[in-house]
């Protein structure tokens, strides 16, 4: 099968496109035919040996947690899914070795749920990482109920907007720093839009003069300090993207039952994936280096013939 791996760590530039031999079954896995796959800035921090003192790579290493594919074969210890199904799944292991950038991958059924059936392939295979992060932000960490008011760094990217869209749908006030071009896409979902940059404490401020209950930073750099003032006191402070004092930061977990439930979100069309752009799977190094760019209104891809 066709993959891109890398053998040492670095940059986009270490990307390859290789046969490597089809991935084995075990007991309790399911072989995925991949449609696409989500490309993440873990991705790009793993590869460059960013987790080298937590995790193994065992190279040649295939990137990638985020995939969408069509079910090919079971282990005889699978009831969950038969070939043909269409599913998604966060792949996430204890070392870095069988990843989502190939035309098959193989992995523990545990990982896998049924694919939106409303959703394209970009669309599914940018939901899991993503949707999961935002997820657990807003119910596990967060735990925003009804009424309350978040305010949400970056709220026109990938995990952003899932963020934004789901505590919408738990009757939370949302209002987005975003980039001016994000403005008409914020409004259409429900959120209260304001721009980054100079001027931005105040802009907030005049929306919420009383301070919000929560913030979610999304963006990383200097706009969650800028910002920190903003809250009510006794209000949460969380970061996927940053480190500092007052603000805890938050790691998506693999949860098949969190994927499911993002599932029915989508079905219920109270959740939208918003892919900003598209690639081949030779165009993985192009890929990564689109991502690199920041303040990404969306998920980036790779699609799969």
């Amino acid at each position: 099968m066709r993959a891109i791996v890398y053998k040492r760590y670095g940059g986009p530039e270490v990307l390859e496109l290789v046969e490597l031999p089809e991935p084995k079954v075990g007991q309790s896995s399911v072989l995925v035919q991949v449609k696409a796959a989500g490309v993440n800035p873990a991705d790009v921090g793993l590869q460059a040996g960013a987790g080298d003192s937590i995790i193994d790579a065992w190279f040649p290493v295939i990137p990638g947690w985020d995939v969408a594919g069509v079910v090919q074969a079971i282990g005889p210890g699978v009831t969950e899914f038969r070939p043909g199904d269409e599913v998604i799944g966060f792949v996430y292991e204890g070392i870095q070795r069988h990843g989502a950038y190939a035309e098959r991958i193989a992995a523990a059924v545990h990982y896998f749920a049924p694919k939106p059936r409303n959703a394209t392939w970009a669309q599914a295979a940018g939901l899991p990482l993503a949707g999961l992060t935002a997820y657990q932000a807003v119910l596990r960490h967060l735990k925003l109920s009804k009424g309350e008011s978040l305010l949400i760094h970056g709220a026109g990217g990938g995990v952003g907007s899932l963020a934004a869209q789901i505590a919408l749908s738990r009757g939370a006030r949302v209002i987005g720093s975003a980039s001016l071009a994000d403005e008409q896409y914020l409004n259409s979902v429900g959120v209260e839009p304001v721009l980054y940059g100079d001027g931005l404490v105040d802009r907030v401020d005049e929306l919420a003069p009383a301070g919000v209950d929560a913030i979610l930073d999304c963006a990383g750099g200097a706009v969650l300090a800028a910002t920190s003032a903003l809250h009510r006191q006794g209000a949460r402070v969380f970061s996927i993207a940053a480190q500092a004092p007052g603000v805890t930061t938050i790691y998506a977990r693999p949860d098949q039952y969190d994927l499911f439930s993002l599932v029915d979100l989508v079905e219920a069309e109270r959740l939208r994936v918003r892919v900003s752009a598209t690639y081949p799977l030779a165009s993985a190094a192009a890929a990564q280096e689109a991502l690199q760019q920041r303040h990404l209104s969306g998920k980036i891809i790779l699609e799969l013939e």
